[in-house]
């Protein structure tokens, strides 16, 4: 019985070498095959055969290491590249051709006839005789009411109470049910320049009413990406009541020209550069990224900004001529999806 034991013992110990033994030449040809389909080589010798895919192999844990080594090996080669032409460009000095500026949705941007030509006669007089040239002119300053949809919840009234301190001569008011066709006269009697009015979806602000007063424009934003100042990360602390700088990118178009116009007049003329504040309204692919910073100065050539909130991301759904009017007023523009989306290329502000 004993030697039976041994014999089945040694049996199971031959058959196991002789398992291993066939996996390995298996494992061996997996891991020295030749190029991938995008044709970089493996750190190893030898190649996978033609047509062959790492994702064929059928062993999880193989197939992620020879995917981090492939992974591995193409950034050496392309930390190889770069250093290449680094000391091409310095052996070269000024004789260096030019850096490739990289194709990116924005640079190949599809041409829009109404982008604003600073020198264009009829955009000067539109400007000179809109609804924002009293402004511009410096004959009024600008005083704004804030208000909220009816029975707001915490986070939307607290968005309230940060923009008023970020935008100087504004005022909160509640709503108490009141229809912005009643508030609009009451506004206009009480000399207010401009209503913002914030509407909220789930106790998540999600819309953005911007109305010049008395004549108009209206405009209607989506509003997404709300950060509130607790919320932000490494801010600095809270403003101060010096009126802050306002910036204004990328609004090229005759529509971008006026909303851009439409946030300018939120804010006075003569900024207190002794603040150190800076409102930025950034749009980038249509959408409208607000932000609002400190600058410090932590030496005579470098900066150092920080983020003092509250932050969000706009996007135009239309803007209508006249104050707000849903069932009679007359729009300018109205945003339609399935008309203008048609192309990512292509942008309206």
């Amino acid at each position: 019985m004993a030697k039976t034991g041994d014999n089945s013992g040694g049996r199971g110990k031959k058959g196991l070498k002789r398992k291993a033994a066939a996996e390995e030449p298996q494992e061996a040809a997996v891991a020295e095959d030749g190029a991938t389909e995008s044709g970089v080589q493996p750190p190893k010798t030898t190649a996978f055969p033609p047509g062959f895919s790492i994702s064929e192999i059928k062993n999880k844990q193989r197939r992620h290491l020879m995917f981090t080594r492939w992974k591995q090996q193409q950034r050496k080669e392309k930390l190889a590249i770069k250093k290449k032409l680094k000391k091409e460009r310095e052996a070269l000095g000024d004789k260096a051709p030019p850096k490739p500026v990289p194709k990116t949705i924005d640079n190949q941007r599809v041409y829009d006839e109404t982008v604003v030509d600073p020198n264009d006669e009829e955009v000067a007089y539109d400007e000179a005789t809109d609804e924002f040239a009293s402004y511009f002119n410096r004959q009024t300053s600008p005083k704004i009411l804030i208000t909220t949809s009816d029975r707001p919840h915490g986070r939307t009234v607290r968005l309230c109470e940060q923009l008023s301190t970020v935008i100087p001569n504004s005022h909160v008011y509640y709503r108490r049910g009141l229809a912005l066709k009643k508030i609009i006269p009451q506004c206009i009697s009480r000399d207010f320049t401009d209503l913002i009015v914030i509407n909220e979806d789930r106790k998540t602000p999600n819309g953005l009413i911007l109305s010049h007063l008395p004549n108009g424009p209206t405009a209607h934003f989506k509003m997404s990406s709300v950060r509130l100042r607790k919320e932000i990360k490494r801010r600095g602390k809270d403003p101060t009541e010096h009126i802050p700088e306002i910036i204004l990118n990328n609004f090229t178009t005759r529509l971008g020209h006026s909303v851009g116009r439409m946030f300018a007049s939120l804010f006075p003329h003569n900024p207190q550069f002794i603040g150190r504040q800076v409102a930025t309204f950034h749009n980038q692919r249509d959408y409208i990224f607000f932000r609002f910073h400190r600058y410090i100065f932590k030496s005579e050539k470098k900066v150092g900004i920080q983020e003092l909130g509250p932050r969000f991301t706009l996007k135009l759904r239309s803007l209508q001529k006249g104050t707000f009017d849903s069932k009679y007023g007359e729009y300018e523009w109205v945003h339609k999806p399935r008309e203008m989306d048609t192309s990512r290329r292509k942008f309206h502000l």
